[in-house]
């Protein structure tokens, strides 16, 4: 008889595919980074995710400012910079302006291994200033100048109605160049006494709103008051502006220019005729002869010239 034959279809393979990428996968154990999927197949540029990489794969405390990164690839500062603000869209990278212990203001980079709001992972808060170690020496004026008065419990808040009105416009005033700039009465009534001493020092309206909204952090820590209390204290007051300028005086009448019948040169006078020296000459001729400049001169003849 023949051999036996089947007609079935054969068992697909289950071995390695055909066609597409073949993973040799290989367990690492030290120096390896663990990037989430929709980062690394993120749609969009390769450079926006390479940056990304390599930023995950830096330890806490290493530089990724445009210059450290264009050092780092090969590309240019706008690849580079386009990566970073699509990063920062994407919710992975948050660049964040902070003071820090000395008073300067730094800015502060923050990554995400998933996008904010959709993890548990918060920022760490920035190292707080260490309290200076004083001297207990109890009633010197040193301390008792630098030290703020502390706020008694039992102190009533201060009242809107009782402060300056002007003030109080110019605060409130401050939403229309910032809008999250909005003061309730309480915090109003608690910074019109600086903004006061500002406007009796001779600082106008312009200027205090320029001085208090210029520059100011992208997000608010606190409340926008702490911020404006901390202007209103540490801003040191800028110089009134100038007097006003007295009244001109009536300058004295400048004399045209007329030309010397005598010499030519140019003087000042009213009215044509001779320059000083002309004027000088003639007089000396005049008193040498004892007769007028162009008077007739008599002879014996009786004949004149």
């Amino acid at each position: 008889m023949a051999d036996p034959q089947s007609n079935a279809r054969l068992r697909a393979d289950a071995g390695a595919p055909t066609t597409g990428v073949i993973h040799v996968r290989t367990r690492l154990t030290a120096d390896f980074t663990v990037i989430s999927n929709a980062l690394a197949q993120r749609r969009g540029s390769a450079v926006t995710i390479g940056v990304a990489a390599y930023i995950a794969s830096l330890p806490d405390g290493s530089p990724v400012t445009i210059t450290a990164l264009c050092r780092h690839f090969s590309e240019g500062e706008i690849l580079i910079s386009r990566a970073l603000r699509d990063l920062e869209a994407a919710g992975y990278l948050e660049r964040r302006r902070e003071r820090t212990p000395t008073g300067q203001v730094r800015t502060r980079t923050y990554f995400y291994a998933v996008p904010r709001g959709e993890g548990p992972e918060d920022p760490p808060e920035p190292p707080k200033p260490r309290p200076r170690k004083r001297s207990a020496v109890p009633g010197t004026r040193r301390e008792a100048a630098s030290a703020p008065a502390p706020e008694e419990p039992g102190s009533p808040a201060p009242a809107l109605a009782d402060a300056d009105p002007e003030a109080v416009a110019v605060l409130t005033a401050l939403r229309r160049v910032d809008p999250r700039l909005v003061l309730s009465g309480q915090e109003a009534a608690r910074l019109a006494p600086a903004v006061t001493a500002w406007l009796a020092a001779g600082v106008g309206p312009r200027e205090i709103t320029e001085l208090l909204t210029v520059r100011l952090p992208d997000r608010f820590r606190t409340r926008p008051a702490s911020v404006l209390a901390f202007r209103l204290r540490e801003t040191p007051l800028p110089m009134p502006p100038p007097a006003p300028l007295p009244p001109d005086v009536e300058r004295p009448v400048v004399l045209p220019f007329q030309t010397c019948d005598g010499c030519e040169r140019a003087f000042r006078a009213p009215g044509p005729g001779h320059c000083r020296s002309c004027r000088d000459r003639l007089a000396g001729g005049m008193s040498a002869c004892g007769l007028r400049p162009g008077a007739a001169v008599p002879f014996a003849s009786g004949r004149q010239v």
